[in-house]
């Protein structure tokens, strides 16, 4: 495996138009039209931010930190969210190097703890995530919620 490159991005940057581009051309399809235009309109605010896995200079993956997300729970955040990983370079651990890079970033600006919502059962738990509620998303479906305390 290539070396991996962890960046935050920031707004206005090459990189963020590359991550524009990667989002359009990603397959996950339930949040391809709304990162699409978080990223075109810079939604981000604060503190919330993108980050993004590359490899010889092509992004492979991101994640990004923000503080809400699909689920009417305001008192809950930073959630980290939009963990994508292209299909080829599945299998690298660079999911975990994502959300070690974007809690790394979280620890830095203050927080002690990271939510994941996700429908999966057994995977965030290996990041070092627990268990804490089901949650409603805005589409009525209902979500798993996991906590990390940041060390």
């Amino acid at each position: 495996m290539e070396t991996i490159e962890l960046l935050k991005v920031d707004k206005g940057t090459p990189t963020a138009n590359d991550l524009l581009n990667f989002v359009k051309n990603f397959s996950w399809l339930d949040v391809k039209e709304h990162t699409v235009r978080v990223l075109e309109n810079w939604e981000f605010e604060e503190w919330e931010t993108p980050f993004v896995a590359m490899v010889n200079g092509q992004i492979v993956g991101m994640i990004t930190i923000m503080k809400s997300d699909y689920y009417p729970l305001p008192e809950i955040f930073p959630w980290i969210s939009t963990l994508f990983v292209s299909e080829e370079y599945r299998g690298n651990r660079i999911s975990g190097k994502l959300i070690d890079f974007a809690n790394h970033y979280a620890k830095e600006i203050g927080f002690d703890k990271t939510y994941i919502p996700t429908e999966h059962i057994g995977l965030y738990e290996t990041f070092g995530y627990r268990y804490v509620k089901d949650i409603v998303n805005y589409g009525n479906g209902i979500d798993r919620l996991y906590v990390k305390e940041l060390i």
